[in-house]
């Protein structure tokens, strides 16, 4: 089952990045510490199943729920997650399989279970605690990056942010891409000041005006958007917040990022 949810690929990007564990002492040998990658399979094995951590099954999988918890924290602190997706876009680029001329955003708003940072009333459940996944996507839909609020912020709040958080996306001779020439987003977006914010950056926006009829012909493009989010809210863990640590909610996010790219790169060769 380890191979399955972590296969050699994968695991051959991961392992470089993972941190190095303290030295253990001859005095106090105690347990053996959990293979990295069994741990990084029940991480996977939660994320796509939704299960709480403690229900993770140890027998099958190897490792107990709370050890994975305990190592998704400490990755995620570690920025193990950025940086392999930083890696695997050079690779997609590389392999001419990304669209970095064109980008679309869009959020989704998910219901959180408890309290903790990046929580507040959802506009679009009846004001209980929520949560925003803002993605950024390629002209194919393959997400770039991703970013967490309240639920009662405004999607604008975060165009800015995530044109930032773009990792220097490598691959090819010359500079690393940053931004796109075109960026699409729908209504919620529309402001003026956000128009003349990315055109000082160079990006034309092509965002769709509020009262004005449909048949603008954005959405042939701007549907990639929506695509990246179903493929992300896949992951049955990401569709309810659970984590009262936003810092290790993100880390899923991103962990789901990865795993996406990594499948579209799979599936080229």
């Amino acid at each position: 089952m380890v191979e399955d949810l972590v296969p050699d690929s994968l695991w051959e990007r991961v392992a470089p990045l993972l941190p190095a564990r303290a030295p253990r002492r001859r005095r106090f040998p105690g347990r053996l510490p959990v293979d990295d990658r069994v741990a990084l399979a029940g991480i996977v094995y939660v994320l796509r199943t939704g299960i709480t951590w403690n229900q993770l099954p140890a027998a099958s999988i190897g490792c107990s729920g709370v050890t994975c918890w305990r190592r998704v924290r400490d990755w995620t602190e570690a920025g193990v997650w950025p940086a392999l997706h930083e890696l695997l876009l050079a690779e997609l680029r590389a392999a001419g399989l990304l669209d970095l001329d064109r980008m679309a955003v869009d959020a989704s708003h998910v219901h959180a279970l408890n309290r903790g940072d990046h929580v507040g009333p959802s506009p679009v459940n009846r004001g209980h605690p929520g949560s925003k996944h803002h993605l950024i996507v390629d002209g194919h839909g393959l997400p770039l990056a991703v970013t967490l609020t309240g639920g009662n912020r405004h999607d604008v709040t975060q165009l800015l942010p995530l044109l930032d958080a773009i990792p220097p996306i490598r691959g090819t001779r010359g500079r690393p891409r940053r931004k796109p020439r075109e960026l699409y987003a729908d209504r919620g977006y529309d402001f003026d000041k956000y128009r003349r914010l990315l055109r000082e950056r160079g990006i034309t926006p092509r965002i769709a005006r509020r009262g004005a009829g449909h048949g603008s012909g954005l959405g042939k493009i701007r549907w990639v958007v929506e695509r990246g989010i179903a493929w992300l809210h896949a992951f049955k863990r990401l569709r309810t917040r659970y984590e009262r640590r936003a810092d290790i909610h993100l880390g899923l996010l991103q962990l789901a990022c990865t795993l996406i790219c990594h499948r579209q790169l799979a599936k080229s060769f």
